[in-house]
């Protein structure tokens, strides 16, 4: 019996070897019957996936958000979560074609710098994916009823569509008797889908994909039509008392969008049931970020260019309002609101997705209860795990205030990241993984994963202490459950004894 030392059992860990057995019994042929998760993705569907998890999330909604914090340097905003983002799925193109593994950053921290650290990523990325689908959710309730409005003239009661708790001006308050229904009745629809299959939800999601890029190209040439140069003067915010004036402002407003970026994610936590996963995932990542990029890019310049940023500030339906202003019609602001609902669902979708096949992974290596990696025998789809991710979700898009999100769902995000560049250059030092072929991180193992790391703290620090209050506490909550249970019901701990 081998008995090993608290410090040993926090950074054991995974074997690359044992990760591809575990991955090859789960990954069956289509049609084979059996318990586990089966190879049906090709590369233009996992792509989509990235795109449908991103595309939409920093569009669509958070311009409400970042606008008032940066101004027109909103654009930087964009473009400095991009360059992040962009230096991060270049660590996760080389991590995932050698350590081909579904459960994303989560499976490569647990092969490259231990268990602990792993744990701590997988606890980021269920706050990360949970609270992004509850945001994205709540934001779907605006253009639902910015499209009932137009197309028939009736709007949701306020009260259904209220959150309980929301961040008044003297902190948070609570107004009973009222909920958001509209975000609960996606989550559910979502989480119907899921259950049929991952095949089933991916070709789902392509379509919905598809609708979303051509709203958004509808977006840009009709909101064209309107481009004033002069809203981009002053291009900085002045100070606002708030700390928010300048490039503080800007990378404000990118601790706000970032968290669009999870769908680079995304891509890797489908590692399990993608075909030829070591070249199709490295470039399903880098495909999806150029599309990313562009179409937050366009659509930035375009709205900040046909509204003075002084309108962002608490607008609903942005984009569709965006359009009727400018057009002085409804039926562009229409068509946006339709396609938004339609598109929008696809991001509630793929995060919901995401966060099932975490905990799968997490419950796999025996950190979390077995009840999580319970398949149907049928559906190959794991039920546990998608009906409890979808009742939490659909709790707090029904009762919370989306104000209270965003920032955190960017924190989770941020530090995943940052531990996805650290394990490029232990990976490389341990010889982890066959790094004699495909893809591998350009300028050697330290300084695009030193410059993700160095940009991931930058966006960090300028995040409210509100959500470094909440991180901390969600922090404690993991590490107290690892050492309760994690630690001892490690997979890994009883092949130590």
């Amino acid at each position: 019996m081998i008995t090993q030392t608290l410090g040993q059992q926090l950074t054991r860990t995974k074997p690359v070897e044992t990760i591809a057995e575990h991955e090859a019994q789960l990954a069956l042929e289509p049609g084979h019957a059996g318990a586990g998760l089966h190879r049906s993705i090709g590369l233009f569907s996992l792509t989509m996936i990235g795109v449908g998890g991103t595309v939409g999330t920093g569009i669509f909604f958070t311009l409400a958000e970042a606008v008032p914090k940066a101004g027109p340097s909103v654009i930087l905003a964009f473009l400095l979560a991009a360059v992040t983002a962009g230096l991060t799925a270049l660590c996760y193109a080389e991590l995932s074609f050698r350590i081909p593994a579904s459960g994303s950053s989560y499976s490569y921290a647990y092969a490259t710098v231990g268990e602990f650290a792993a744990f701590i990523v997988a606890a980021c990325l269920l706050l990360e994916y949970g609270l992004a689908a509850s945001a994205t959710s709540i934001g779907w309730s605006d253009y639902l009823n910015n499209f009932l409005s137009n197309a028939f003239g009736w709007h949701i009661p306020a009260m259904l569509r209220s959150p309980m708790i929301v961040a008044g001006v003297n902190g948070v308050e609570f107004h009973s008797g009222q909920f958001n229904l509209p975000p609960i009745i996606l989550v559910v629809m979502c989480g119907l889908l899921l259950l049929r299959g991952a095949r089933e939800s991916a070709t789902a999601n392509a379509i919905m994909v598809l609708v979303k890029l051509a709203i958004l190209a509808f977006f840009v040439v009709v909101a064209f039509s309107g481009f004033n140069i002069d809203n981009f003067t002053p291009f900085f915010n002045t100070d606002n008392g708030k700390g928010m004036g300048g490039m503080a402002g800007v990378t404000a407003a990118a601790g706000t969008v970032f968290f669009s970026f999870i769908g680079l994610d995304t891509i890797a936590t489908a590692g399990a049931e993608v075909k030829d996963p070591t070249r199709t995932v490295p470039r399903g990542i880098i495909a999806a970020l150029l599309i990313v990029t562009v179409c937050y890019l366009l659509v930035a310049v375009v709205a900040v260019g046909a509204q003075p940023a002084a309108m962002f500030e608490g607008q609903e339906a942005g984009l569709s309002v965006i359009l009727q202003n400018v057009t002085g019609k409804t039926w562009p602001a229409l068509v946006l609101s339709a396609g938004a609902v339609i598109s929008v669902f696809s991001v509630t979708l793929v995060t919901i997705y995401g966060q099932t096949r975490i905990l799968y992974a997490v419950s796999r290596d025996g950190l979390v209860p077995r009840a999580f990696q319970r398949i149907h025998p049928r559906t190959l789809v794991p039920v546990n795990n998608t009906v409890m991710v979808c009742l939490v979700v659909g709790l707090v898009a029904g009762f919370v205030d989306s104000g209270f999100l965003w920032d955190m769902v960017s924190m989770g995000t941020l530090i995943a990241f940052i531990v996805v560049s650290l394990a490029v250059p232990v990976m490389r030092r341990k010889h982890i993984g066959d790094g004699s072929k495909g893809f591998r991180v350009p300028f050697g193992p330290y300084l695009v994963p030193g410059l993700s790391i160095v940009a991931c703290l930058y966006i960090i620090k300028d995040l409210s202490a509100t959500t470094y209050h909440v991180f901390f506490i969600w922090m404690s909550v993991a590490i107290l459950t690892y050492f309760i249970y994690g630690r001892r019901n490690s997979r890994l701990n009883h092949r130590a004894k």
